[in-house]
């Protein structure tokens, strides 16, 4: 019986949000871990100022990426072919050592029948984006969110990438790039589509 309860409190614990106060608390003790001391003059607000621009940096996880996408249109006098928003930038952060990601997102559909408002590709990026990821993750994130609203007749994203936890830390190679895809519908099944996609970004570098 002790051991349910143990658990439950535990489980309690980890499910209830930290309140501002015990996150900058929590900022000053990494402070002290990595050998400053929060306490001197330059270091008095960073606390709050961290938990601040966190709320910032990680609002991907307050918002919802189908109501951002809720609305479409269908008035487009019977366009059908591709949809394009190439070069959205981003910034994210590496969920294993929660450094920077600094990137570009290109992001293309089919419509049937249907089109979303152009910012709303860029608002998706940018949730998926201000949260811990995997560049990985977010590519199939975007194009699952867009799929299971919209329902084009396919989903084309490509993302490419600077991660800071190998420029800054570990091997040090400023400057590597990473690429990753994601293809859905006409675009996985029809290597042409796939062929097409990739000649529009290259057309316009």
């Amino acid at each position: 019986m002790d051991a349910i309860v143990k658990k439950f409190s535990r489980d309690e614990e980890f499910s209830r949000t930290p309140t501002k106060q015990e996150a900058e608390e929590a900022v000053r003790t990494l402070l002290r871990f990595i050998g400053e001391d929060p306490e001197r003059e330059g270091l008095l607000d960073t606390p709050s100022r961290v938990v601040k621009a966190y709320g910032e940096l990680f609002g991907g996880y307050k918002a919802d990426a189908e109501e951002v996408l809720g609305r479409t249109f269908e008035e487009v006098a019977g366009y059908d072919d591709m949809v394009m928003v190439r070069d959205i930038p981003f910034f994210s952060h590496c969920e294993h050592h929660m450094v920077p990601i600094i990137g570009k997102a290109h992001v293309a559909y089919l419509p049937d029948g249907r089109v979303l408002g152009l910012s709303k590709i860029a608002r998706v990026v940018d949730i998926y984006a201000k949260r811990l990821q995997t560049q990985e993750s977010m590519t199939a994130q975007i194009a699952k969110a867009i799929e299971g609203t919209l329902r084009p007749r396919g989903v084309a994203v490509l993302i490419e990438a600077d991660h800071m936890c190998m420029a800054m830390r570990g091997v040090n190679k400023l400057g590597a790039s990473t690429m990753t895809t994601t293809f859905t519908g006409e675009f996985k099944t029809d290597p042409r589509e796939q062929a097409r996609f990739m000649s529009m970004l290259r057309g316009f570098k």
